[in-house]
């Protein structure tokens, strides 16, 4: 039987604390229009791992087949030349307990693979890393990925608050707002020390910060300074930008921590209408009301705790 290449597929794997599941899965359907419980998602869009707080590995598949041995002989059209190789066995998978495979026989497969594959193996630095995966009842093979977590670098910073946004909700939050970077413009209009500017510079979001607070902006620069990121941070008001953006990224000033009225709400609300074409607003207080009255259609919505404080993480167009 003649054995055909796959189309290109992309299969993912996730890892997220409990807490964290609603946010997960509102990256997720932010990327990939879909959501999964399993841990495991496919889809034919190509999303880095790096980028996402909740990805753990990425297989971009070459071939695939319901038995092992259908892996196997694909694998022999690869030609590695003089370059090396590796082979990762996936852990994750949907295999009931009874049918799990075990440390000794993934190690097994591994090798099996490799000893199709034309090419010389290197456990240590390899050219090409190669995963295999059972899923679903089939096996998929394909170039692997895993994610460097590159946002852990970023949680310790020069200046810090208690209410601020963790880095990982920042960073998923970012990915939230600009799915796709290419060619789109966003804006962070309360950005306060800048956790989300930091995040979404990191991943090449064409990102924009403001704040009204003069001593919170210093906190901001030296901040981006620290990680080497440069971008317009300006101090002044919401209502004093004349720019348009893809996006807006609307951290609201939290009733507990600050004197802003529902009409200065509003007015916040009403300005990231007029400037963005999209907005992801962050709020500890009901909203939706006021949402409604600047404008906006709320979209998808999710809710993140950081302790007892909970808030609301609101898509809207």
């Amino acid at each position: 039987m003649e054995m055909k290449k796959q189309a290109p597929l992309f299969i993912y794997t996730y890892g997220y604390r409990l807490e964290e599941t609603e946010l997960c899965h509102l990256e997720m359907r932010s990327f990939f229009d879909k959501q999964t419980d399993s841990g495991l998602l496919m889809s034919e869009i190509a999303v880095h791992p790096d980028r996402s707080p909740f990805m753990r590995e990425r297989l971009e598949t070459m071939y695939q087949g319901e038995r092992l041995e259908d892996i196997l002989e694909q694998v022999k059209q690869i030609e590695l030349g003089d370059s090396t190789f590796k082979v990762i066995f996936i852990k994750m998978s949907d295999l009931a307990p009874e049918d799990k495979i075990d440390f000794d026989d993934k190690r097994v497969i591994e090798r099996e693979i490799g000893v199709y594959i034309e090419g010389e193996a290197d456990v240590h630095n390899p050219d090409y890393t190669f995963g295999i995966l059972n899923w679903g009842g089939r096996w998929y093979f394909g170039n692997y990925i895993k994610s460097k977590a590159v946002w852990l670098t970023q949680m310790t910073k020069p200046r810090s608050y208690s209410i601020a946004l963790s880095t990982r909700v920042a960073r998923a939050v970012a990915n939230i707002a600009v799915p796709i970077p290419s060619g789109k413009t966003a804006i962070d209009p309360c950005c306060g020390i800048g956790t989300v500017l930091v995040e979404a510079l990191s991943m090449g979001i064409d990102i924009v910060g403001r704040d009204i607070n003069p001593f919170v902006i210093r906190g901001t620069l030296e901040n981006l300074a620290h990680f080497n990121f440069k971008t317009d941070v300006v101090c002044g008001d919401i209502a004093d930008i004349t720019s348009h953006y893809d996006a807006a990224i609307l951290d609201m000033p939290y009733n507990h921590f600050s004197r802003t009225t529902p009409e200065d709400q509003l007015s916040l609300l009403r300005n990231a209408r007029r400037i963005a074409a999209k907005a992801v607003i962050i709020t500890a207080d009901p909203m939706d009301e006021l949402i409604e009255s600047a404008g906006f259609a709320i979209l998808d919505r999710c809710t993140t705790r950081k302790g007892s404080f909970i808030r609301q993480i609101i898509v809207c167009a």
